[in-house]
């Protein structure tokens, strides 16, 4: 352990250049099938959310704001992954368990930014249906293009500004000598844990904003589905009322899968002492439930369904093309 750690100064005050990731297992003989199983999940992932992403902008009738929040969240949930996974396969496959401080940190901040970044997307696209059913005559109007990328980029800094708090609080911290971090990535909370110096303001910002930008969106998305219910009941027709509701059953899918698997992974970790299960726990809403995402949406939604049909097609035909085309020379 002393390799990891350069003492400037006697005491706590100490320059940390590594962590230790210990991931899920250090039996040696499960080490293949985890890092199959990640590769595996994350290639899924990745080409499931770069799927709905080319088929949204090559298809002109996606072009519209549900689809946009669709799209930026796909991207998200690619970032979110990669944020982690192939970090834990690199480690891996070199047999090491080692991340920088710096890169620890980067790791961090950009888990906790994509993070708190899908919540937000999530509640826009629950403000977007609330409208589009609510206020049908008026969608246009709302929903402008100029309303669609201001609703992003006030979502992308908050976020930022939330993830860089954190980041800067996680910086005057001192750490001792247990530097193992009992995870696959650098996750906050974990990282506050293994510090030797106070660690009140750090939990208090964390409470505050998990009640803030955890608990203020839930009561945004509950509020909206609670007018669209309201809404939807209000219509006379059998037909019009599943038209309306099938709307939304995607995103109320996600937002359920989302939101059980963090609270879970919450609860998990407040009843168990087991670091190891709270690792195992992490990984619905790290990396299973950005997997499934594009599942739902395209199993779930007729247009998403036609144009990635539409998409995987004419990317077939380019590659036979070109297949033909090096043949012939």
């Amino acid at each position: 352990m002393g390799s990891h750690i350069s003492n400037l100064k006697h005491g706590n005050d100490t320059q940390i250049s590594e962590f230790l990731l210990l991931g899920f297992s250090e039996e040696p003989k499960l080490q293949p099938f985890i890092f199959g199983l990640f590769l595996f999940m994350y290639l899924v992932t990745f080409t499931g959310n770069l799927l709905i992403i080319l088929a949204t902008i090559t298809e002109s009738h996606l072009h519209t704001p549900m689809y946009f929040f669709l799209s930026n969240l796909s991207l998200c949930d690619i970032c979110l992954t990669s944020i982690s996974v192939p970090k834990m396969l690199v480690n891996i496959h070199k047999q090491s368990r080692a991340i920088t401080y710096g890169g620890c940190l980067t790791q961090m901040y950009f888990f906790t930014f994509f993070g708190v970044l899908d919540n937000f997307l999530l509640t826009v696209m629950a403000y977007d249906r609330f409208v589009a059913i609510c206020r049908p005559l008026h969608y246009t109007v709302i929903m402008n293009s100029w309303t669609c990328v201001l609703l992003i980029l006030g979502s992308s800094i908050m976020s930022a500004l939330n993830s860089l708090l954190h980041s800067l609080l996680v910086l005057r911290l001192f750490f001792c000598t247990h530097l193992e971090i009992p995870h696959f990535f650098c996750e906050l909370n974990q990282m506050i844990q293994l510090a030797c110096s106070d660690t009140f303001i750090n939990d208090v910002v964390i409470d505050f904003a998990a009640v803030v930008l955890g608990g203020g969106p839930l009561v945004a998305i509950l509020f909206s589905y609670s007018k669209i219910v309201s809404a939807i009941c209000a219509i006379s027709s059998a037909q019009g009322k599943y038209k309306a509701f099938s709307t939304c059953v995607s995103h109320l899918s996600v937002v359920s899968l989302f939101y059980c698997s963090t609270i879970g992974v919450y609860l998990s970790s407040s009843a168990s002492s087991n670091t190891h299960s709270n690792a195992q726990a992490s990984v619905m809403y790290a990396i299973v439930t950005p997997m499934l995402n594009p599942f739902i949406y395209s199993l779930r939604n007729k247009e998403i369904k036609g144009a990635l049909k539409n998409l995987i097609g004419s990317l077939y035909l380019g590659l036979r093309r070109t297949q033909r085309q090096i043949q012939n020379l």
